[in-house]
């Protein structure tokens, strides 16, 4: 976790053994009845973080690195050298499994059968709503997706990143391709580095709301609202430079230039946003890859945010 991000709220279970649950037999069999996403088998090694989209993760060999679901669950009996994170569904470490970071679930709990390790921080949201889709991308009215008005609010936002896409690349072209770069070289850290970014801006504001006054508190979290977005809108637009850049060269072997190609991918990605559950979870890993990618190059100006020298 990000050193700015805090370890505990009021409704957070903390790492204590007391605080981990021990599931029922018909809890863990709900969990390996579902359809998986990735599977890592018992002696196979993982180098690079895995991350299931809508579907379980299950670890029974060796991941060297973080674990992450959305709206899935993650499945440890074996060993998790890095953190994992769970929005939508549970984190279960079985009687052998072992994760030596973090374990952060957000609508979910953290189920541990006896003889579990677990070597950092347990931190549960189980009643936490999945709304905190809303305030990544889609709209949630309670309507069908095909409803008027869900139809029209998406092509509403589908024409403000239009907007958007021409006024960044006006103002800052070379930065902005300087975050494509990033987005392009390394999407799955960006990734990890923008969910964990999200979940620190999450915990943030829901203790920010538990222990501080009215007038402490909404100042703060305006700045929070205010620097997620910022975040995503500049890394949502090098996401669709990114996108449209590689589909031209694959299948046509050339280069447009930036401003079309930046329009091409938020065409493609917009095509997709009208698709059912499709949809929402590829711009929730773009928002994700693109709050990641603007963190990572410092909104393309490639400088360390902090300079103590």
């Amino acid at each position: 976790m990000p050193s700015g991000a805090p370890t505990s709220a009021p409704s957070a279970a903390e790492s204590h053994p007391s605080a981990i649950q021990h599931p029922p037999p018909s809890v863990r069999r709900s969990s390996s009845a579902r359809r998986e996403a990735l599977y890592l088998e018992a002696g196979s090694v993982a180098r690079r973080q895995m991350v299931g989209v809508g579907r379980d993760v299950v670890v029974a060999g060796d991941a060297l690195a973080d674990v992450a679901a959305l709206n899935g669950s993650v499945d440890v009996t074996g060993h998790v050298a890095g953190q994992v994170i769970v929005l939508g569904g549970n984190a279960h470490l079985g009687p052998h499994g072992r994760v030596d970071g973090d374990v952060f679930t957000l609508g979910g709990r953290i189920l541990a059968d006896p003889g579990a390790r677990l070597g950092g921080r347990s931190v549960s949201y189980p009643d936490a709503s999945k709304a905190w889709l809303t305030m990544l991308e889609e709209p949630s009215l309670g309507l069908a997706v095909t409803s008027p008005l869900i139809v029209g609010v998406k092509l509403a936002l589908l024409a403000a990143w239009a907007a958007l896409l021409l006024i960044l690349f006006a103002i800052s072209g070379r930065e902005m391709l300087e975050t494509a770069s990033g987005v392009r070289r390394e999407p799955f850290r960006n990734f990890f580095v923008g969910l964990i970014a999200i979940l620190a801006f999450l915990l943030t504001a829901i203790f920010l709301s538990a222990v501080a006054g009215d007038l402490a508190s909404v100042p703060l979290l305006v700045l929070l609202v205010l620097a997620a977005t910022l975040l995503k809108l500049w890394g949502m637009v090098a996401v669709f430079y990114t996108l449209g850049d590689l589909v031209t060269f694959r299948l046509l072997h050339r280069r447009l230039r930036p401003l079309n190609a930046a329009s091409l991918g938020l065409l493609l990605l917009g095509a997709l946003k009208f698709l059912p559950y499709v949809g929402v979870w590829t711009w929730t890993a773009a928002s994700f890859i693109g709050v990641g990618s603007s963190l990572s190059t410092k909104f393309g100006r490639k400088e360390p945010w902090f300079d103590f020298s």
